[in-house]
């Protein structure tokens, strides 16, 4: 297991549709930015601070010129996790920079392709079943 800390930057982004002659303003949390920090928390906590005071989302980016300063309203919530509110030139939006540990990583492991013989057989059998989706069952820590 790995303990190595991460500063996590989510930013709302936003998307602009029209659907029926009206125009409707999506919103989405994205994840912007993965910054992995290492195995000190108290550095982990630096940088997200640092991150919360200094980041500038992509949405004002795109439009700020060289010597801009956004307004800037940094709140610390209880678990430890910043929700900044950035304002520039008529455009305002929000990020959420916390700090995580990483506790499990796996590697993506693909099956090995069919045969042409199994390939012929599926389709005269039809698809496999579908995998079944995750479930929690009580006492499922116990035997862990």
């Amino acid at each position: 297991m790995t303990a190595d800390w991460y500063v996590l930057i989510e930013e709302d982004t936003r998307t602009t549709e029209r659907a029926d002659g009206t125009e409707l303003k999506l919103h989405r949390w994205t994840l912007t930015g993965t910054h992995r920090i290492g195995p000190n928390q108290a550095e982990a906590i630096a940088a997200a601070q640092d991150a919360a005071l200094h980041h500038l989302p992509g949405i004002l980016a795109r439009h700020a010129r060289l010597g801009d300063e956004p307004a800037r309203h940094a709140l610390l919530t209880q678990d430890g996790s910043w929700i900044v509110l950035v304002k520039q030139r008529h455009r305002e939006c929000h990020i959420r920079v916390t700090t995580a540990r990483l506790v499990h990583s796996r590697e993506e492991k693909e099956a090995p392709s069919k045969s042409l013989k199994e390939k012929f057989r599926s389709a005269m059998e039809g698809p496999a079943p579908a995998l079944k989706p995750w479930s929690w069952t009580e006492g499922k820590a116990d035997r862990t």
